[in-house]
């Protein structure tokens, strides 16, 4: 079991696919380097599902909202995310693997317990919300240094509330904890040009999906 993990995680007995995670602090590149895998897996004739959280269901809007008014509760907040995630998992994920599909995913319940501690938060009741999600068949953390991507929060026009550099150095410490406690997780220094980055990142799926 991982050290970070919320324990004993479920994993779906029917499963065909391949769930590839990709999660990491703001800026870092995920939603970019998402894409660019699930890109380069359908030009290689596999069939791919892209997602990422929060999802485009019914909790999403709601959370995209309350990110941008920063006014939410942050514990109400990652309890929003969880239920967002449990809609995400049945509707989305579960059905995509069981039909065999590859499922890229841009953040999952990794961002949870990482932001929530970030703001001091007690984790472990979102840890035992988080036990019965099927946990991924590969975690890559993109994780650039921490001033490149507080430059590149800087540069954006529009600022969420997790943005905060202050917060920001929290989570991206905590990240890089997370990866050193779970020598599963593969983490990727963004930082590089993307070509370069997608290329390590494509390396990593590539060992998941053809072991």
């Amino acid at each position: 079991m991982m050290r970070n993990a919320p324990p004993n995680p479920v994993q779906c007995s029917c499963m065909r696919g391949i769930f590839i995670v990709l999660d990491g602090p703001d800026a870092s590149g995920t939603t970019t380097h998402a894409k660019l895998l699930a890109d380069r897996l359908k030009a290689s004739g596999r069939a791919v599902l892209l997602t990422a959280e929060p999802t485009d269901g019914p909790l999403g809007n709601e959370i995209r909202a309350a990110l941008k008014n920063g006014k939410s509760d942050p514990m109400v907040l990652q309890h929003l995310f969880t239920r967002d995630r449990a809609w995400h998992v049945d509707n989305v994920i579960e059905p995509a693997l069981k039909n065999g599909k590859i499922v890229v995913c841009d953040r999952y319940w990794y961002s949870t317990i990482v932001y929530a501690e970030a703001q001091g938060l007690d984790v472990s009741e979102l840890k035992k919300l988080n036990r019965k999600f099927i946990q991924p068949s590969c975690v890559i953390f993109t994780l650039p240094p921490l001033d490149v991507a507080i430059g590149r929060l800087e540069k954006r026009r529009f600022r969420e509330m997790f943005e905060d550099a202050e917060l920001q150095r929290k989570v991206h410490a905590r990240y890089a904890m997370f990866a050193r406690g779970d020598q599963s997780i593969h983490v990727i220094d963004t930082s590089n040009a993307v070509e370069t980055a997608a290329g390590e990142i494509w390396k990593v799926a590539r060992a998941t999906i053809e072991p």
